[in-house]
């Protein structure tokens, strides 16, 4: 059941508040549970705190087209895929460059 994976991270948040895991974990299950605030606040944290956790600017730049923030996903696909340059990670920069061409109406469909 989902509430039982809620307790269990924020079990888990609370012993270690600083774990960019876990917060990612918990927003992504804020957003199942369509708690849309709460995850918005955990991403935008996220991307604050623990900037090189590439995995986060894909999500919220989602999270802000569902809340009709346009410019705010593209801006954060484009600090997304500045970090995955930096890390040559390929499969995120990837995703990342395609969810902002999408963004920019620009899509493949």
């Amino acid at each position: 059941m989902s509430a039982d994976r809620l307790s269990q991270l924020e079990s888990f948040y609370e012993d270690d508040p600083e774990d960019p895991f876990t917060r990612f974990a918990l927003a992504q299950e804020h957003l199942k549970n369509d708690d849309v605030d709460e995850a918005l606040s955990f991403f935008e944290e996220l991307v604050e705190t623990d900037p090189d956790y590439v995995g986060t600017y894909y999500h919220l730049g989602k999270l802000y087209e569902r809340l009709g923030r346009t410019e705010e996903a593209i801006t954060t696909y484009e600090q997304g895929i500045e970090v995955a340059r930096e890390q040559k990670d390929q499969k995120n920069l990837s995703e990342l460059q395609d969810a902002k061409l999408k963004a920019e109406g620009v899509g493949f469909e």
